[in-house]
């Protein structure tokens, strides 16, 4: 995977926490913990709008359309 390089500006009081994660080997240098931080932050954002998404669901309806033609369809199964 490629990668780009970019600038960042921050509090110096965070680039501190920063700093002292990659000193005590939680991350092996700032770019690294920089680019996780960005990843997770990304993830949980697209989570978070995949459950909004899935709120605008209608129950009801979602479950009729996954029954539809199950009635046929389950009197081909066999019995157990």
């Amino acid at each position: 995977m490629s990668t780009a390089k970019v600038a960042v500006t921050m509090d110096e009081r965070l680039l501190e926490r920063l700093d002292r994660l990659v000193r005590d080997r939680a991350f092996e240098n700032r770019s690294r913990a920089i680019q996780e931080a960005v990843s997770e932050k990304l993830a949980r954002l697209e989570r978070g709008r995949l459950a909004r998404e899935c709120a605008k669901l209608d129950p009801g309806f979602e479950q009729s359309m996954a029954e539809e033609g199950m009635s046929a369809e389950a009197a081909e199964w066999p019995e157990y």
